[in-house]
């Protein structure tokens, strides 16, 4: 049965509305958000939030040897776990 996105219930658009933002569809052309104030406002105080919680804390990139250190210690681990 298919679904006719635009008359969904703001209940049940806000209960997939973690499922549309995690698969990376544009939310704010799906037809419930086109049509509904509320749900509009909504997102746009999710986008806020989020764009906030981006800036808290730096991206910070791992040093280059990161990965040599990882596969060592695997490396190390697996050696140690073969003796009896």
């Amino acid at each position: 049965m298919t679904e006719d996105r635009s008359k969904l219930s703001c209940a049940a658009f806000q209960a997939q509305l973690p499922e549309l933002i995690g698969s990376g569809e544009k939310v704010a052309v799906h037809p419930h958000i086109r049509n509904c104030a509320r749900c509009r406002a909504l997102l746009a105080d999710l986008e806020t939030i989020a764009e906030a919680a981006r800036h808290l804390l730096p991206i910070v990139e791992p040093p280059d040897e990161l990965w040599d250190q990882i596969e060592l210690a695997i490396k190390n681990e697996e050696s140690g776990s073969k003796r009896y």
